[in-house]
């Protein structure tokens, strides 16, 4: 029996500072939805990055849903999403009824195609059916290349919501991710950069937008202080002054964290240089967190992604595959899926085909990415 300590993908690492926020919370009372830990959460934050308006709600995937019921989507019409995603990205376009269109990946950046999202905007233009808005995911922490994608989508006045839920302290050409497109959100689930063991964040400059986004997200309650009326239909999505507590506590190491993630990825770049193996590499202007690193098999490799997970599973080390591109997953392959190359495969398949997640988080030590790069290299030589 393996008697070594697990290595988990991107567990929580919490830094001593959140007890004192959350026995604050305990202390005055104040265990309930909303509070003053959720009211400086939301200031700390985008005090952090630059932004004029923050709300903090109960997941990222709540705050994607938040942002484009905001902008208007509703059954009949579709929205634009990044096709290499978690489903948390693209099932509130559901959610409200309407059609997610999935633009693949491009080569270097792994994220949103800027020559796929050009054809699907002009074919849709062309129909008289334009998205509501698109969403651009920030891929494992890297940012996409707004600097492409951003005057396409204002060349025919779609807005952008910016999932940067992976991408918390990465930028691009020095704007901070979470605030490059016209609404950006944030996860804080228990595997991300900053965790508040759950939660999310809307980030906008939209005078209003948060406003309303606060009032369906606290069930849409009007305001009667004699008795509950509802006009609107509302949601169950606040986060709870613990939480926040956690998270403001996470806030104060956010950068330590940031830097701990990049050298964790350098490591092991290094650790696994000669062998039939890539990394994603920043291209010019962005500055990713690296949230996870992930690994390519080149054609030289003669083992495939679910052969390193299974190997590095035995020796009680986490793995992942790669994201299942989303035209793959059963739920959305009814759906339209625009290629980055019409006339080869699609890159978020050839990603899914190649890549390993491999352990980041900002608790592991150098011996334990030694550990999982040691593992790697005796699978080669096997």
């Amino acid at each position: 029996m393996n008697e070594e300590k697990p290595i988990l993908l991107s567990p929580p690492h919490l830094n001593g500072s959140e007890a004192g926020f959350v026995r604050e919370a305990f202390d005055t009372n104040w265990i309930a939805l909303l509070g003053p830990n959720v009211d400086r959460f939301e200031a700390e934050v985008s005090d952090y990055l630059g932004c004029r308006y923050a709300l903090a709600l109960s997941s990222g995937t709540a705050s994607i849903h938040m942002a484009l019921k905001y902008l208007g989507a509703a059954q009949g019409d579709c929205v634009f999403c990044s096709d290499v995603t978690f489903s948390g990205s693209c099932n509130p376009i559901l959610y409200e009824k309407a059609e997610p269109v999935f633009i693949d990946s491009e080569p270097g950046s792994w994220n949103m195609s800027p020559g796929a999202l050009a054809r699907a905007l002009a074919d849709f233009s062309a129909r008289g059916r334009l998205p509501k808005a698109v969403v651009v995911v920030d891929l494992y922490g890297m940012p996409a290349r707004y600097d492409q994608i951003l005057p396409l989508c204002r060349q025919y006045g779609v807005p952008v919501v910016e999932d940067a839920a992976e991408a918390l302290g990465s930028r691009y050409r020095g704007e901070k991710c979470g605030t490059l497109g016209d609404i950006g959100v944030l996860s804080f689930n228990g595997n991300k950069i900053l965790t508040c063991s759950g939660g999310g964040m809307v980030l906008t400059d939209l005078p209003g937008a948060t406003d309303k986004m606060k009032f369906w997200a606290n069930q849409s309650k009007e305001p009667s202080v004699l008795y509950y009326e509802h006009r609107e239909l509302g949601y169950n999505y606040r986060m709870s002054n613990i939480l926040a507590g956690i998270g403001r506590g996470q806030l104060k190491s956010l950068p330590e964290y940031v830097n701990r993630r990049r050298a964790i990825h350098q490591r092991y770049k290094t650790a696994l240089a000669g062998y039939p193996v890539s990394f994603a590499e920043e291209f010019d202007g962005a500055f990713s967190n690296f949230w996870l690193t992930v690994l390519l098999l080149d054609k030289r490799a003669r083992v495939a992604p679910p052969d390193v997970v299974r190997a590095l599973n035995a020796e009680r080390i986490e793995a992942r595959n790669f994201w299942n591109p989303m035209h793959m997953q059963p739920l959305f392959s009814p759906f339209t899926f625009y290629p980055d190359d019409p006339a080869a495969v699609p890159v978020g398949e050839r990603l899914f085909a190649q890549g390993v997640c491999l352990p980041s988080g900002t608790g592991m030590t150098d011996g334990d990415v030694d550990r999982v790069a040691a593992c790697i290299r005796n699978l080669f030589r096997s």
